[in-house]
């Protein structure tokens, strides 16, 4: 009968391509969080996160906002004493929890996420339009505005497509994806 895993070790298998040392290497420096530039807009810092997940704290974790505010600048990769990848501990974490739908309520993040993949499914390419959508309603009424005065300014000048292109072999692409991507049906 096959083990269940710990939180820990199913993280670790999200990360085991990454580059970087695995978590339980994790000395608890602080490094990371004394680097971090948006430390401030997350709800516990990458340290405690990593401490957390050592702890098989599962729930606590994955409804946490810190990857999700993670800033993807690298400085706690470059500056981590063991030579951990951190931010791709971030990107794990952000799959993990869309793959599970356990994220807070109200994040940009995971909306937007999913429908980029829904996107590059559906043509194989980005898409700003559609990709807007998932945030721009958390805009005020001004900021609102400005973005689709630009955005038409963008479509006239012909830089920004009325119409998603699309690559060839679509179909090709889509059975690819699929076998990396558990997004279900994507259609």
């Amino acid at each position: 009968m096959a083990e269940r895993l710990s939180f820990s070790d199913e993280v670790s298998n999200l990360l085991y391509a990454a580059h970087g040392n695995p978590l339980t290497t994790c000395i608890q420096c602080g490094t990371c969080s004394g680097t971090c530039p948006v430390v401030p807009y997350m709800d516990h810092t990458p340290r405690r996160l990593i401490g957390m997940i050592t702890a098989g704290l599962k729930e606590e974790v994955m409804a946490s906002n810190t990857y999700w505010s993670c800033a993807s600048c690298y400085h706690c990769n470059v500056r981590c004493p063991q030579g951990i990848d951190i931010a791709e501990l971030m990107y794990a974490l952000k799959r993990l929890s869309i793959w599970r739908a356990q994220h807070k309520e109200g994040l940009i993040g995971p909306v937007f996420s999913e429908t980029f993949v829904k996107t590059i499914f559906k043509s194989g390419r980005s898409y700003e339009p559609v990709l807007a959508t998932s945030y721009l309603f958390t805009f005020g009424v001004q900021e609102f505005l400005q973005e689709a005065q630009t955005a038409t300014s963008l479509m006239l000048k012909g830089r920004l497509p009325v119409l998603p292109p699309r690559i060839k072999r679509l179909d090709n692409f889509g059975r690819m994806l699929r076998r990396i991507i558990p997004m279900g049906d994507a259609k």
